[in-house]
């Protein structure tokens, strides 16, 4: 077991391309598909997500190795390849479990955050309206959206709306890849 592992959370549209985004990146584990920050209890489903009524994000969790790649590139990474200027909204999804969000688990990681988001400042044409919030409890999604752009990569979703996302990881990013 490796030692230097940690978590992000971080939510931003849809957990498909979030989650293809990371798994291409190098000293990512794992990537988990998942929902939160809402306010019903209990374990939420797809479904009632989608209703965009429980509070909850879609989300993954990023596990990674800090030898190999840092918080603060894990942050960077996910605020330059989705829209963080956006309320509640991605593209064609809209509603509050689409919005642009980090889920912090300690103070280190919200002063970093916070540092990597203003630096990013002046670099998009509006202004970052990304929440940061305090991690409560994360909810692993069902099976089916696990790796969901490795399973389904043929499908319209995936090549008009995940595949440019990774043209654009590949294009900013080419030093972090696996």
């Amino acid at each position: 077991m490796k030692n230097n592992l940690e978590t992000a959370i971080v939510g931003g549209g849809c957990f498909w391309c979030t989650e293809a985004v990371f798994q291409a990146i190098k000293g990512v584990e794992e990537v988990i598909s998942g929902y939160s920050g809402g306010t019903l209890p209990g374990k939420p489903t797809y479904r009632e997500i989608c209703s965009g009524l429980t509070g909850h994000a879609e989300v993954i969790q990023i596990t990674f190795d800090s030898n190999v790649i840092s918080f603060e590139d894990i942050i960077l990474i996910f605020m330059t390849t989705h829209d963080p200027t956006t309320l509640n909204q991605q593209g064609a999804d809209r509603g509050t479990q689409y919005r642009s969000v980090i889920f912090y688990k300690d103070e280190n990681q919200k002063k970093n955050s916070e540092k990597v988001i203003e630096q990013l400042a002046n670099a998009f044409d509006n202004k970052i309206i990304t929440e940061i919030s305090p991690l409560t409890i994360f909810y692993e999604a069902e099976k089916e959206h696990q790796d969901f752009y490795k399973e389904n990569s043929e499908q319209p979703y995936c090549n008009y709306v995940i595949t440019p996302k990774l043209s654009k990881l590949r294009k900013l990013h080419a030093d972090k890849l696996k």
